[in-house]
């Protein structure tokens, strides 16, 4: 936490422009908690839809080992949305009707192009609105997400509300375990001739669809968040990270 004092006269965004920290609903202002609660809910949903996802493919995993990974994954993504649910019971959210609000499961046709857009009520990247296509689609999304919440979560952890930045920072090794797992499917996967046709062509499917959930170029809202110390990086450069872990991470597997 940062050790930055806050004036009376001193306005609330340069207090936080200079690394200050909220720590408590009561002190936190009204856009500030709007941009907030947008954050945190993108991430609860996110995680509830991803849930719902690897559920449904467990049963296509080809043996026990890959059961217990997507299981754990299920089991561990749902415990992420509860935690930052809990926090935004904090400032007022009926945390048990809104976990029942959306189908977490639905999904779009899986031709569908929905690029970033949110559809209404529903906060979850747009990438987990696509329907999982048996056990490779589902470990090659995977390894693509997995690698992005990996390079999201270092701006998730520094948010200047200290509770949620705390809550973050105790999510993001699973997190990345999730990622790994997915690398280990991966793998083996790509050790045989099939296993690498089926890779590639969830690969070309998922790749422009995980790398919209970083947002546009340039985005105008970011500065508000920057301010709010709710950002640090802008997303070009959260995407070009991403893209430079996949292209080092695929290569590897002879993938890339």
């Amino acid at each position: 936490m940062s050790d930055v004092t806050q004036p009376d006269t001193m306005k609330i965004e340069d207090y936080l422009a200079q690394g200050g920290v909220l720590t408590a609903p009561g002190n936190v202002p009204a856009r500030y908690r709007g941009e907030l609660m947008r954050l945190m809910s993108s991430f609860v949903d996110s995680e509830l839809a991803a849930s719902a996802g690897f559920a449904q493919s467990i049963n296509f995993a080809p043996g026990i080992k890959e059961r217990i990974a997507a299981s754990r994954i299920t089991l561990e993504k749902a415990d992420h949305a509860e935690r930052v649910l809990n926090v935004m019971g904090g400032f007022g959210t009926d945390t048990g009707r809104y976990q029942s609000q959306h189908d977490w499961a639905a999904r779009v046709p899986r031709e569908a192009d929905l690029g970033a857009a949110r559809r209404a009520g529903d906060m979850r990247l747009s990438v987990f609105h696509y329907p999982l296509n048996g056990w490779t689609d589902a470990v090659v999304m995977n390894v693509l997400q997995g690698l992005a919440t990996g390079v999201q979560m270092t701006e998730l952890t520094r948010v200047s509300y200290a509770p949620l930045a705390e809550v973050f920072r105790e999510i993001a090794p699973r997190e990345a375990r999730h990622a790994e797992l997915g690398l280990e499917g991966l793998e083996r996967l790509a050790s045989s001739p099939e296993g690498v046709v089926g890779a590639l062509t969830s690969l070309a499917y998922w790749r422009p669809r995980v790398a919209a959930g970083f947002g546009v170029a340039g985005s105008g809202r970011y500065d508000v968040l920057r301010k709010f110390g709710l950002r640090h990086r802008p997303n070009e450069e959260l995407l070009a990270d991403w893209e430079g872990l996949v292209s080092q991470r695929l290569s590897a597997f002879g993938l890339g």
